[in-house]
């Protein structure tokens, strides 16, 4: 990877994790990209935030479900700050709902976002990134967990890192690497939406750790795979659970 300044496009990053790994790929000379879809206020606030702390960010509205949008966001990134070198694909969506009873709307949500998106994103990131680059690829570890009312979510984030491991090999001889790094309960807002206490205690004391996993947590990780040190870690799901089976 370069040694000098690098570009970062995190989907998805106004809030919550994303905003979290934003803020933490700008303190490793990273200048960074705040994709946000409808929340504009909370995405220049992010920016804000890095820029307080002597990061470079700007904030770029774009879908990923959209192609014609996801051109736009590399576009744009290019116009601001040259090249891009790291991919984080962090937008998502997430509804708790049996599978008898979810509805059309709610599934072409989730596959639109959750797996197309990154569809979408890794596509023109492929084409752009420099060498020595990075995609990251957010998962959940649902998908080995298989709580009930969460099957079309972990459905596409099981796609998601079926993705990962094929673009992987298919990026032979570019010096790129493609991870996913799969949560386990983390406390964020959309986490929290819609749950008992009773049930997210029974979340925390599924870890041996007996808590929650933090946003900060994840994007340790993220810059980790990011990093210098994550050069030999490609084609990989690192589930950063706490320690849930």
């Amino acid at each position: 990877m370069k040694n000098n300044v690098r570009t970062a496009i995190v989907t998805g990053s106004s809030r919550g994790i994303g905003a979290e790994i934003a803020k933490r790929l700008s303190q490793e000379n990273t200048q960074v990209v705040v994709n946000y879809s409808g929340s504009e206020e909370q995405a220049q606030s992010v920016v804000d935030d890095i820029k307080k702390k002597g990061g470079v960010a700007c904030a770029i509205q774009a879908d990923v479900s959209d192609i014609t949008s996801v051109k736009h966001l590399f576009d744009e990134t290019e116009k601001q700050f040259g090249p891009v070198d790291i991919l984080v694909n962090n937008a998502g969506v997430l509804s708790m709902d049996a599978l008898a009873d979810v509805s059309e709307d709610t599934i072409h949500q989730h596959v639109d976002i959750n797996l197309k998106g990154v569809m979408f994103t890794t596509q023109q990131a492929v084409n752009r990134l420099n060498q020595g680059g990075r995609i990251v690829n957010i998962s959940t570890s649902i998908v080995g967990l298989k709580l009930e009312k969460y099957g079309i979510y972990a459905a596409t984030k099981a796609g998601v890192e079926t993705l990962t491991a094929i673009t992987s090999k298919e990026l032979w001889g570019k010096d790129i690497t493609v991870n996913a790094v799969a949560p386990g309960p983390t406390d964020t807002e959309l986490f929290m939406k819609g749950k008992s206490e009773d049930f997210v205690e029974k979340l925390k004391n599924m870890a041996p750790l007996e808590r929650l996993g933090t946003p900060k947590d994840i994007a340790n990780v993220v810059a980790f795979l990011c990093s210098e040190d994550g050069i030999w870690i490609n084609g990989q799901v690192i589930r950063a659970n706490g320690g849930i089976v």
